[in-house]
């Protein structure tokens, strides 16, 4: 009883279908795959936005022995 077969999962498609009918449920998918897709290239812009701009922006801090120690990053450029 923990498993079902084809037939059960083609049954409750079927009444899916019937309940909500087939054009609400394609305007749904496609919903669906926009918010997905703007999603997806909302990560993209934001990743690389980070990797244009390296870490010169912020400035890191090391800890030596209890101390605090302000590092300043430069830019290397190729000459």
């Amino acid at each position: 009883m923990g498993s079902f077969s084809i037939w059960h999962w083609l049954i409750v498609l079927v009444i899916v279908m019937l309940v909500f009918g087939t054009k609400k449920l394609r305007n749904i998918g496609q919903d669906l795959g926009g918010a997905v897709k703007g999603f997806k290239d909302g990560m993209k812009e934001a990743n690389g936005g980070d990797a244009a701009q390296p870490a010169a922006s912020t400035a890191p801090q090391q800890v030596a022995g209890g101390q605090t120690i302000d590092v300043e990053v430069k830019e290397k450029t190729k000459g």
